[in-house]
Parts: structure tokens; C-alpha cells; sequence
């Protein structure tokens, strides 16, 4: 079976266009209307990745609570908000959420499957990791790619697939200073600026909420990211 996909988007028209495109890249498309189907939809199975809109239908702001609800099941199911709302404040909102990416919808459906086949690409690239390089340990942080575990002073870091990702970039050559291009590079990512920012920021309040002096992550402005050694 092929990755399962739950599109939730209130316009019928825009729905079925979306998901007869991801049906024809041989992807299982659950599709749906509104918060409320869709949370009934995913309650015995969760999709491998869920794609939101913002507003549906009488709740201006279901897709983030939406997107609330569904990261509280799993932190490694992936999520991507598409939607017409381009204000910067909507776009950190859902980050803070903890979507994966966010996209207006004006991207070209080339440029959607592309970002979608990269989150599954991060998931896939579990697998490929030698027995080797399957415990990452740096000081307190240790990361098990096997399992997508991390973990600080041995309490466990609820990150996203993004945030594993880009916390395995960082920590993997401390020291290192890692520009935005490289970290989109090195974590499998496609996306702006003001994405790597908000992930960053998000990334460290889960690990200050369990290390109130965590420090680990310098940032270099104008520059970019380092783990300290």
C-alpha cells in the first residue's frame, strides 16, 4: 500500500482537483470538507501526511485547530498547511503548531508534489541509516534514527519529522556553522527563511522546557545555526 494522504479543504472544486493529482502519483487520498469530518476520518488511522486549509467552512480558524488536534495524536505524522492566507502571522501560527511546511495556493502542483515527496523522503531515510549511525549522542542530546526518538538528559523531546530533522543537521558536526542553504540541504528541507526561523525558535522552547540553561543552538545572524561543541 501506498503513502495515505488526508486532504482537508471546504471548496469541492479545489478538493477533488487536489486529490485526483495525488491519486495519480499513486498516492491513498482520504479526502475531506471540514474539522469535523476529518477528525472523524483519522480517529482509527492516521494518514501518513495530512494537507490543511486554514478556514473551513464556518471556522475561520479550524485548520489550526485542526492541525492542533492531530499533532497531539502523533508528533511524526507530517503536516502541511495549504491555503490562500500569505500574512507572516499566519504562516508562524501554523509553524507554532507544528506543521511541517506551510504553502499558499498559488504554488504550481509540480512545486506541491515536489515538497510533499521531500517530507517522504525524510521518512524513508530511517531505513537507509547503518546500524552505525543509528544512536546519535551529543552531551545530553541523544538521537535514535531509527525510531525518530530524541531524547535531553534522557527525557524525551517530542519533535516533529522537520524538527528531528534539523536538530540531527545541527548536532550531527558540532561546531559547524550551518547557513540556511545547508540546513534545508543536510535536513531534507524546501522552504523559506521565515521557516527555518520559526522551526528553530520552536525547536528550542520544547528543549528550554525541559533545560531551562539549554543553549545548545547559537545563532549566528545573518549567518545561520550551530550546535555548540
Amino acid at each position: 500500500m501506498g503513502r495515505s494522504i488526508a486532504i482537508v479543504e471546504d471548496e469541492p472544486a479545489i478538493r477533488a482537483n487536489y486529490a485526483d493529482a495525488l491519486r495519480r502519483q499513486g498516492y491513498e487520498v482520504a479526502a475531506y470538507a471540514n474539522r469535523r469530518e476529518a477528525m472523524a476520518g483519522t480517529q482509527t488511522r492516521l494518514p501518513d501526511l495530512a494537507i490543511i486549509d486554514i478556514g473551513l467552512e464556518d471556522e475561520i480558524d479550524g485548520g489550526f485547530t485542526l492541525c492542533r488536534d492531530l499533532r497531539a495524536k502523533s508528533e511524526k505524522l507530517a503536516i502541511i498547511f495549504l491555503t490562500a492566507r500569505d500574512s507572516d502571522f499566519d504562516t508562524v501560527a501554523g509553524l507554532r503548531m507544528g506543521a511541517d511546511d506551510y504553502l499558499t495556493k498559488d504554488v504550481s502542483l509540480p512545486h506541491l508534489l515536489a515538497r510533499i515527496s521531500a517530507l517522504f523522503r525524510r521518512m524513508d531515510a530511517v531505513a537507509t541509516h547503518a546500524d552505525a549511525d543509528e544512536i546519535l549522542t551529543r552531551g545530553k542530546l541523544t538521537l535514535d534514527l531509527k525510531r525518530m526518538a530524541a531524547s535531553w538528559d534522557n527525557h524525551a523531546v517530542p519533535l516533529t519529522l522537520t524538527e528531528f530533522w534539523m536538530v540531527h543537521a545541527l548536532a550531527k558536526f558540532p561546531g559547524h556553522l550551518k547557513d540556511r542553504d545547508h540546513l534545508m540541504s543536510e535536513a531534507k528541507l524546501t522552504v523559506d527563511d521565515a521557516t527555518i526561523t520559526s522551526h528553530i525558535k520552536r525547536i528550542r522552547k520544547k528543549f528550554a522546557a525541559l533545560d531551562s540553561a539549554f543553549d545548545a543552538i547559537e545563532t549566528l545572524y545573518g549567518m545561520g545555526y550551530r550546535w555548540k561543541e
